[in-house]
């Protein structure tokens, strides 16, 4: 049988943080290629792949906002994704 170790708070704030930066970086990215895809038969689906960011993100900072979390300390203080995703 497997032992289960648990992460200390340091090791849940790195790992928090590296996702967020991580997330918002795709999320940007896939914003990119929605722009560059108007036109193209990729069109709707970088669309689609885009919204599936935009639903993460906004997700992740209400949560964040519910908990008492800084959204900088998920890396996620200088995205809204209301402005910067849509």
């Amino acid at each position: 049988m497997r032992e289960v170790s648990y992460m200390n708070d340091d090791q849940y704030g790195n790992y928090l943080h590296d996702l967020g930066v991580l997330i918002k970086e795709k999320a940007l990215d896939a914003k990119v290629s929605k722009e560059r895809s108007i036109g193209q038969e990729s069109a709707g689906y970088d669309l689609g792949y885009l919204m599936a960011f935009y639903e993460v993100v906004s997700l992740m900072k209400q949560q964040a906002d519910a908990f008492g979390i800084d959204p900088d300390q998920m890396g996620l203080g200088d995205i809204d994704p209301d402005i910067d995703l849509l």
